[in-house]
């Protein structure tokens, strides 16, 4: 399984400042309502790049809020976003923010009927979110 993955899967059941017993497995992160797919329904590139989870899309705005709810209870806060997708921080012990983004999305080719397959994926933003931007080292050219 790709470190990308396992790195979404860990953030997700991370407690907020405590260290964990033992790394979490992707079937722990299935909330009720929610399959695994870790083909990420082979869209948008997504498989083996992001940890995602599928519902009829009739469900899927109540599964997203559950797991908004559960992340929130672990310590992640909702900083922004936009249609289908919220953005995730969380303070380090050390200084500085994780982050994590949820993203929704369905397979667009097909009819989008309440039965329809939706995802929801889920991928670490890498580095440290709450940077000032003012002082990260400028790209190279």
């Amino acid at each position: 399984m790709n470190t990308l993955i396992l790195a979404a899967a860990a953030a997700l059941v991370a407690a907020p400042a405590a260290a964990q017993d033992a790394p979490a497995t992707p079937e722990q992160m299935v909330l009720p309502g929610a399959t695994l797919a870790p083909d990420c329904g082979n869209l948008y590139g997504l498989a083996g790049r992001a940890f995602c989870v599928s519902a009829p899309l009739a469900g899927i705005g109540a599964l997203a809020d559950a797991y908004l709810a559960d992340l929130q209870a672990r310590g992640w806060i909702p900083a922004g976003g936009e249609d289908n997708r919220v953005v995730f921080i969380r303070r380090r012990d050390g200084g500085g923010c994780d982050g994590l983004q949820m993203q929704a999305f369905y397979d667009t080719s097909r009819p989008a009927g309440p039965e329809a397959i939706g995802y929801l994926g889920f991928g670490p933003i890498p580095g440290d979110v709450c940077a000032d931007p003012s002082t990260a080292p400028a790209p190279q050219q």
